[in-house]
C-alpha cells in the first residue's frame, strides 16, 4: 500500500490527530494558521488549540489578489499562476510557523487548507438557468503537500455544492460539533468580510441546526477605507465611522436589493457587495456630496441592520438565545454596540466557549479535515443548503 494511504488509514483509527487549519477570507488581509489537536470525531470531538498566528499579507500581494478576485472578467493566466504560487506561499508560511513554534513538521498529521476565494457564484448571483451553484478557491493543495511533506486536504466547498448546497457557509458543521449545548440556545455570529451565523438549538440535534450568510460584514467598510485612506486597511476602533452621521437615504438604497428578501439559507460575497454596489447606491439616493465619514457611519449601520434583520427574521420572535461572536468585525466597537443595543443582548465571544474567536474559522477547517479522515457523517436531515456530507480533497506529498 502507498505509505501515505497507509498513514491515512492509521490516522482514521488513531485516538487523536494533529492538524493545521488554514483560513484566508474575503477580506484578503492575511492567512490564519491554527495548529490543533483533535481527539475523537463527530459529536464526541475534543479540540485543543496548540498554537495560532495570523500572518498579514504585504500590500503588493494584496493587490495581486485583488486583481483576480470577485470580478467576472480577469486575467486567466494570472489566476493560473496564482493558484500555484499561493499553494507554495502558504506552504512556506506553515513551515515558518512550525519553526517559530519549535514544532516538527513530521509531527503534523494533516493540513486543512481553505484556499483563497476569488469568486463565489451561487445561482442567486449568476441567474443562469443552465448552470449550477459554483465557487472557486485557489492555492493548490498538491503544492502545499509537496513542499511541507504533509498530507493536505483542500477544496472543501466543492463537495458542499456537489451535494446540493451553495458552498457556504461551512462553519455550521464545526459549530455544531464544537459549540452546541444540551441546555443553551446559541447563535454563533461570525463577522468577516461577509457576515454569517449558525443557530444551535439546545439539545444538540443536528436536524434543527440552521446557518446562513446575511450580507456584508467588514467588506464594504474595508474596501472604502483602503480606497480613501491610503495606508489604512480598516477603520481601526471605528474612529472614522464614529465621527460620521448616518445617512438614511443612502442606507435605504443600500438595503434595496433582492438579496435581502431571499429565503434562508443563502450565500453571498464581495462579487455583489463591493464599491460598485456602494457607488451605485450613492448615485441612486442622490448623495454624491456625502462625506467619507458619513459613508462609513452608514456602512456600519448597513452591516448591523443586515445582521439584526436576519437574526430577528430567522428566530421568529424568540429571544431565549445567547450570541457568541468571532471574526474581525467583533473588534469594531461601533458595530458591536449597535448589535447589542438593537438585539437587546450582551454579546459574548467564543473565548467563553474555549476557542479563540480570531482562530475559530481556521480551527473549523481543521475539524472538517478531522471528520473527513475519521469517516464521520452527520445527519442534518434533508434540508436545502445543509447537505449531510464529508468534505475535503486529499493531496499526498509524494
Amino acid at each position: 500500500m502507498n505509505k501515505d494511504l497507509q498513514k491515512l488509514a492509521e490516522l482514521s483509527a488513531a485516538p487523536s490527530r494533529i492538524i493545521i487549519g488554514l483560513m484566508s477570507g474575503t477580506s484578503l488581509d492575511g492567512l490564519d494558521v491554527a495548529l490543533c489537536r483533535f481527539t475523537g470525531s463527530g459529536i464526541s470531538t475534543k479540540t485543543e488549540l496548540l498554537h495560532f498566528k495570523t500572518i498579514s499579507y504585504l500590500p503588493e500581494f494584496k493587490e495581486e489578489l485583488k486583481s483576480v478576485s470577485f470580478k467576472a472578467l480577469v486575467d486567466l493566466e494570472k489566476v493560473t499562476l496564482l493558484n500555484a504560487y499561493i499553494g507554495t506561499f502558504h506552504a512556506q508560511l506553515i513551515l515558518d510557523c512550525l519553526r517559530d513554534w519549535n514544532f516538527p513538521a513530521a509531527d503534523v498529521d494533516l493540513i486543512a487548507s481553505h484556499g483563497q476565494t476569488i469568486y463565489h457564484a451561487p445561482f442567486s448571483k449568476h441567474q443562469q438557468k443552465n448552470y449550477p451553484n459554483a465557487t472557486l478557491q485557489i492555492g493548490d493543495g498538491d503544492h502545499i503537500a509537496v513542499k511541507t511533506g504533509i498530507i493536505t486536504l483542500s477544496d472543501f466547498r466543492q463537495k458542499h455544492i456537489a451535494a446540493g448546497g451553495e458552498g457556504a457557509p461551512l462553519a455550521v458543521y464545526g459549530d455544531y460539533l464544537i459549540f452546541s449545548s444540551v441546555d443553551e440556545n446559541r447563535i454563533l455570529l461570525n463577522i468577516g468580510g461577509i457576515a454569517n451565523f449558525t443557530y444551535l438549538p439546545s439539545g444538540r440535534r443536528p436536524d434543527l441546526v440552521f446557518s446562513t450568510d446575511v450580507g456584508p460584514g467588514n467588506t464594504l467598510m474595508d474596501q472604502f477605507v483602503q480606497l480613501h485612506y491610503p495606508g489604512k486597511q480598516y477603520d481601526e476602533n471605528a474612529a472614522l465611522a464614529s465621527a460620521g452621521r448616518l445617512n438614511e437615504a443612502l442606507l435605504g438604497e443600500l438595503l434595496n436589493n433582492e438579496f435581502f428578501g431571499l429565503a434562508f439559507p443563502k450565500t453571498t460575497g464581495p462579487e455583489l457587495f463591493n464599491l460598485d454596489y456602494l457607488n451605485n447606491a450613492i448615485r441612486q439616493s442622490g448623495q454624491e456630496g456625502i462625506s467619507n465619514t458619513d459613508v462609513l457611519a452608514t456602512l456600519c449601520e448597513f452591516t448591523a441592520v443586515g445582521i439584526i434583520e436576519a437574526i430577528t427574521r430567522s428566530m421568529g420572535g424568540r429571544e431565549d438565545f445567547e450570541i457568541y461572536l468571532s471574526g474581525g468585525g467583533m473588534h469594531n466597537p461601533l458595530l458591536a454596540e449597535k448589535l447589542s443595543l438593537k438585539l437587546n443582548k450582551k454579546l459574548k465571544d467564543t473565548k467563553e466557549l474555549e476557542v479563540d474567536p480570531d482562530a475559530k474559522e481556521a480551527v473549523l477547517f481543521g475539524l472538517l479535515a478531522n471528520e473527513c479522515v475519521t469517516g464521520g457523517r452527520l445527519d442534518f436531515g434533508n434540508r436545502p443548503g445543509l447537505p449531510s456530507v464529508v468534505m475535503g480533497k486529499i493531496s499526498l506529498p509524494a
